[in-house]
């Protein structure tokens, strides 16, 4: 009888062992800090924990959970027995509602930029904080299972300056209503010709003339009201990509042209500067000259974004010089930009049509035609009154001569 019983426990062992591969893998044994690995996504974040530790300590699949909340499927994890070592694998994506729904917590923190972003005197982060932790259903006044809880946090820019399209800078995704839309794809560059921002510019295909003002506004749509926009840097180019060719900073930091006017910025969900147009000398032998703006855009906490602007004082100032080796053109992903911008090569009294100018120059000509001409009679007036006068003169010389000789 005992060893009918005996076989029959070891046929379940044996039973359990062919069905869960943990009890023959080498990751069945305590549990350690390295068996959860966290992958900061740019859209989601993934976790993934080794599972037979898990068994190991008492606990299966649907004993595990983000931050205790067993009673939302989205917040249960996966079973992945088809690699090797088996993995229990969380994924949500990085939106506020995915974010809240497993009670993951959200903080933001303000550091000093530095690395890429060391144009900036602060920039924030959004650092997303959580645990996975189990769950003891024979649990009572006492228990006999330790918990297990893994703890995991990813951290993101709320700037989105990268040097190389391979750098996954997110948080994007937690600022936008739109839960399948990007930052970039929230945001449009408008160009007014009136302080008011209520007429688009217009461009003539001739170009416009040198020293006019472009208004420019950059909004953004979708965004919740937890952020605004603030423009860090703002240069033009030659080609409509912002990419490494001729550029010139309009401001970037502190620096900023002299013609350069800076509206609102970092203030509300839209950012407004001005600017004189202008050609770039290597256009001196065309007609006109044709350039494109672009602008690096960021997002700052509405209640901090004051804190954000540089410190433009003397001894904290930041610069960044023009085609500088240490310019970080930045990558499309991260810019918005406007169409072509077409200025006339020449401005002020050479912008004038040929015909113009040659009208000018023959009336020119006229009024020195006329003056030259009233100039000559009027010499031509005073030599012969003088000849005159010189004559009458002379003949009363003559008389008075005449008389005292006959006398």
């Amino acid at each position: 009888m005992w060893l009918l019983l005996l076989l029959y426990q070891l046929g379940l062992i044996l039973h359990s062992c062919a069905q869960n591969p943990c009890f023959t893998n080498p990751t069945f044994r305590e549990p350690a800090n390295s068996d959860i690995t966290v992958v900061c996504g740019p859209h989601r974040i993934d976790l993934r924990i080794l599972l037979c530790p898990i068994y190991f300590g008492g606990y299966n699949e649907t004993l595990m959970a983000l931050n205790s909340v067993f009673n939302k499927p989205e917040c249960m994890g996966t079973p992945v027995w088809s690699v090797d070592p088996p993995i229990l694998r969380f994924q949500f994506p990085i939106t506020e509602t995915g974010i809240s729904a497993c009670a993951t917590k959200i903080k933001i923190t303000q550091e000093i930029g530095s690395g890429i972003f060391a144009d900036y005197s602060i920039v924030q982060y959004v650092n997303i904080l959580g645990i996975v932790n189990s769950l003891d259903p024979g649990a009572g006044i006492i228990t006999y299972h330790s918990e297990m809880i893994y703890l995991f946090s990813c951290r993101y820019p709320l700037q989105y300056l990268v040097n190389n399209t391979e750098t996954s800078v997110s948080g994007v995704s937690l600022a936008i209503n739109d839960n399948n839309g990007s930052f970039i794809q929230t945001l449009n560059m408008r160009l007014y010709e009136d302080n008011k921002y209520t007429t688009y510019l217009q461009i003539p295909s001739s170009g416009m003339q040198l020293k006019t003002r472009i208004y420019v506004q950059v909004r953004a749509t979708n965004l919740t009201t937890r952020f605004n926009v603030m423009l860090d840097r703002c240069y033009a180019s030659i080609s409509p990509y912002p990419i490494n060719t001729t550029y010139y900073d309009l401001f970037v930091g502190c620096t900023r042209d002299s013609q350069t006017v800076m509206g609102i910025n970092g203030v509300s969900q839209e950012a407004r500067f001005s600017f004189e147009a202008f050609r770039f000398v290597e256009h001196r032998n065309q007609t006109i000259s044709t350039f494109y703006l672009h602008c690096a855009t960021r997002l700052c906490e509405s209640s901090a974004c004051s804190s954000l602007r540089p410190n433009c004082t003397t001894s904290g100032r930041r610069k960044r010089g023009v085609n500088s080796e240490q310019n970080t053109i930045v990558s499309d992903m991260a810019t918005v930009s406007s169409g072509p911008i077409i200025t006339s090569v020449d401005n002020g009294a050479e912008s004038r049509p040929f015909s113009s100018a040659n009208e000018e120059s023959q009336k020119n000509s006229t009024v020195f035609g006329v003056s030259v001409a009233v100039g000559m009679l009027g010499t031509l007036c005073v030599t012969l009154l003088a000849v005159i006068i010189y004559r009458m003169h002379r003949g009363k010389s003559a008389n008075a001569a005449e008389n005292s000789f006959f006398q």
